[in-house]
């Protein structure tokens, strides 16, 4: 590395920021958190660490509500998540005071954005080492789903993850993603993209689902473990079927 990797603001040779490729490592050993986008509504689906037995599990929190319509779900250094999400919510209400209209889902996602690439470009300063992902509806009642990373990128997606074996969940979410999709089968197709590395089943997962209402809605252990169940009915039905027609051959 020749020192190269010691100074945020000095590229190497070659052209890297070796700290921000840093920073996306710290997201890539971040728990999972997925983005799915339905006709009607987005969900985001998080993998959740095991809380401790003497823990609140209620102060541990991966999805953040931004403003009425806007929410977020991270994966990286959750102190750092803390900060982007506290100016990303001074931001909202500092465009609701100014302009009178709330924030759109757009400008949000460039103003998070903004702040990590600010972070990538000064000396004293280490990049956040967190990606975001943003949901939401504006006016149009049309839903929206955002990615941010460490070095300041944004992009729009259909559906996305972020954090530990991200790259496992997106090729499913890739194989499996159908436009038009209905309430029901966005939160289904989530809950089954995190099951794919999710080994303790429903505990260690947490949904939250936005509608054209823009209300947010989070689906409690009950409702998480009626959906997983549902999915294992329908996946040994399937494997059955296959065993059954490959036996009558």
């Amino acid at each position: 590395m020749s020192g190269y990797d010691r100074a945020l603001t000095v590229f190497s040779p070659d052209g890297h920021l070796f700290q921000v490729e840093y920073a996306v490592e710290a997201v890539r050993k971040g728990t999972c958190a997925v983005g799915v986008r339905g006709a009607n509504c987005v969900v985001l689906g998080v993998e959740k660490k095991s809380v401790l037995k003497l823990q609140d599990p209620r102060t541990v929190r991966k999805i953040a509500q931004l403003d009425d319509h806007v929410c977020m779900a991270f994966a990286g250094l959750t102190a750092d998540a803390r900060v982007l999400i506290n100016k990303a919510r001074i931001e909202c209400q500092s465009h609701r005071l100014t302009i009178e209209d709330p924030v759109s889902v757009e400008y949000i996602t460039r103003y998070i954005a903004g702040v990590q690439q600010k972070y990538t470009q000064s000396g004293g300063v280490r990049p956040f080492g967190i990606s975001t992902l943003v949901i939401g509806f504006d006016s149009d009642k049309v839903p929206k789903l955002y990615q941010t990373d460490p070095s300041g990128i944004y992009s729009a997606w259909k559906a996305n993850a972020i954090g530990r074996s991200s790259k496992t969940v997106r090729e499913f979410l890739e194989k499996n993603y159908k436009d038009g999709m209905d309430d029901d089968s966005t939160i289904k197709l989530a809950v089954r993209s995190l099951l794919e590395i999710v080994q303790t089943g429903a505990k260690n997962i947490e949904i939250a689902i936005m509608g054209p209402d823009a209300k947010l809605k989070s689906l409690d252990a009950s409702e998480v473990e009626a959906i997983v169940a549902t999915i294992e009915q329908e996946n040994a039905a399937e494997a059955a079927a296959k065993s059954s027609g490959s036996s009558s051959k």
